[in-house]
């Protein structure tokens, strides 16, 4: 019953955390920015402040689908940031510049990430799959059942731990992106806090994530242990 209401709490908080999200890049993307720069022009003034030209930055489709692809190197901008001259789209595209510098200067938190995809992407895929059939099988064979869901257990314990290192990456991210449009005087005063309360709830979305993943992680790891005292 107690973690059906942290479950609970979780899920409406992180419903909260994203609607005030798209009301702030929304409220802040009429906000036109006072040094008149677009997104993609501030995206590749970044990378060029920070001695970076082998980064291109693209328009992609969708909302709210900004990402750095370090495998690729480009920042893949959503075609509202990458045209927009406003807090919003100036703020989402440091940001992810943020990540091309982490990538640069080698920020030992991304590449720890970084080297976690592969595992982090087989235990995704395989790993609810496994701790349902776990539990399943605790009714029929304790013994087979324990183990399987240990495998289980592992797997996400892997995604867990890759949502947990994301947290430093995301919020260096942001620290960058805000400390550089405030000292490049991209964004004046006012306009600063305004991009940095953007990236505060966005970086917000990254924690509930975090905190989630661990409750669930936690919650099979007491099924587990309760199955070895039966």
């Amino acid at each position: 019953m107690g973690y059906m209401i942290i479950f609970v709490v979780l899920m409406i908080a992180s419903f909260i955390i994203q609607k005030t999200l798209t009301s702030r890049i929304e409220k802040y993307s009429k906000v036109q920015l006072s040094s008149g720069l677009s997104g993609k022009e501030v995206a590749e003034k970044m990378l060029r402040d920070n001695g970076i030209y082998d980064v291109q930055v693209t328009c992609t489709g969708g909302y709210l689908t900004d990402h750095y692809d370090p495998t690729k190197k480009t920042v893949n901008l959503s075609q509202g940031v990458f045209e927009g001259r406003n807090i919003s789209s100036a703020a989402v595209a440091a940001h992810e510049c943020g990540h091309a510098v982490q990538h640069a200067t080698a920020y030992r938190w991304l590449t720890m990430r970084s080297k976690l995809v592969p595992a982090v992407q087989f235990g995704s895929q395989f790993s609810q799959w496994i701790l349902l059939a776990g539990v399943l099988l605790l009714s029929f064979s304790s013994f087979i059942g324990q183990w399987v869901l240990l495998v289980g257990i592992v797997l996400f314990a892997l995604t867990t731990l890759f949502s947990i290192i994301t947290l430093p990456v995301e919020y260096n991210a942001s620290d960058r992106a805000v400390e550089w449009l405030d000292s490049h005087a991209i964004t004046t005063g006012e306009e600063t806090a305004m991009a940095k309360d953007a990236l505060k709830w966005a970086a917000r979305t990254y924690l509930i994530a975090a905190l989630s993943s661990l409750a669930t992680l936690l919650y099979y790891v007491m099924i587990f242990l309760g199955g070895r005292r039966d």
